[in-house]
């Protein structure tokens, strides 16, 4: 069968897949039958295709590693723990960790995904609000103001012209809102686009701070993986590199793996070039000294689990107040800059 394209798996569908397989091998069936088996309760026919190339290339090379590379479908970072996983024998553990793995990777993205959409849809309807405001219920009061003689002047008029442009202009304004769309859409799906986003978002204290302790949860939960799996401190550096794309976290990952390399411990490595600071640091050097590196290394992925959730829930109680005072605070001085010269018309009458 010729190689399918599909789409690369996202976070749940790698701890599904995962899951399922840990299950299978830990139930004592190859890795053949557990893709056979998988291939009988698969539902979709696009699933079904994945499975039987998996299928075909595993019984080809014998390799699941090889046969998951071949697919394109499945992140880096799984494949070089499954691959890791059958040199060492324990295919069974990494399946079961990856699951895990995964399933915090989508509960983080699910949780940031919240963290977004709601403020976004409070601005866009704020938008919205300002925009029936200056388009159709400005005209409305400069035909009251006509009819009584007189024509709006200062803050008013300046909102009435902007409103009379849009009017005017609405193809033009239709354009820009599809390019605002598609600019959107490109930092939400693309790459690039995200990258650009990061860089915007590093300028500030708060995001910059935000960022890298999302940055560092990975690392450490990603250590915590590669450290139960037997890797030397070198290797598991090498591997949980890559699970971060936050440039100025990398570097300092990179810096940690040159000295690490130069014979320096892996936790003083950390510490020194701001990896981990204060008492992630020092939990991390405990777990080294009494040999348990990777429990702690999960604990301190916790925490930052944790660290994240409770920042992310702050930012959206500040964040949904003040769009509610900036919408009142705009709405308010557009209403009074018509309503007060009107109220002083009809008291002169």
């Amino acid at each position: 069968m010729g190689k399918t394209t599909l789409t690369p798996f996202s976070n749940m569908e790698a701890a599904s897949f995962c899951s399922q397989m840990a299950l299978i091998l830990k139930s004592g069936i190859s890795s053949i039958e557990g893709i056979t088996l998988m291939m009988e309760d698969a539902g979709q026919e696009d699933e079904k295709k994945l499975l039987s190339q998996i299928q075909e290339t595993l019984m080809q090379t014998g390799s699941l590693y090889e046969s998951l590379e071949q697919t394109n479908v499945f992140p880096d970072y799984l494949l070089h723990m499954v691959q890791l996983g059958e040199q060492t024998g324990k295919l069974d553990d990494v399946m079961d960790s990856l699951a895990r793995y995964y399933e915090k990777e989508a509960s983080l993205a699910q949780t940031i995904k919240n963290a977004v959409t709601y403020p976004l849809v409070m601005l866009v309807m704020m938008v919205l609000v300002i925009l029936v405001l200056i388009t159709k219920v400005m005209p409305v009061f400069n035909q009251v103001f006509g009819q009584l003689g007189t024509e709006m002047t200062g803050f008013s008029r300046i909102v009435l012209n902007i409103g009379t442009f849009i009017n005017r202009n609405f193809i033009l304004f239709a354009i820009l809102v599809v390019a605002l769309i598609a600019f959107a859409v490109y930092i939400a799906r693309f790459s690039g686009g995200q990258k650009l986003l990061r860089s915007f978002l590093d300028k500030f204290t708060k995001s910059r701070e935000l960022s890298h302790k999302i940055a560092a949860y990975r690392f450490s939960n990603g250590m915590a993986l590669t450290l139960s799996s037997g890797l030397t401190p070198e290797e598991c550096l090498n591997l949980a590199i890559q699970l971060t794309d936050q440039e100025a976290f990398k570097n300092r990952l990179d810096q940690c793996k040159t000295a690490v390399s130069q014979g320096q411990d892996l936790c003083e490595a950390l510490l020194e070039h701001g990896v981990f600071t204060g008492s992630y640091a020092r939990m991390a050097a405990i777990g080294s000294r009494t040999g348990v590196l990777d429990e702690v290394m999960s604990k301190i992925s916790l925490q930052y689990e944790e660290d994240i959730d409770a920042r992310i829930s702050g930012m959206i109680a500040a964040i949904e107040p003040t769009l509610v005072i900036i919408l009142s605070v705009i709405v308010g001085i557009i209403l009074l800059s018509v309503m007060l010269p009107l109220m002083g018309i009809m008291a002169g009458l």
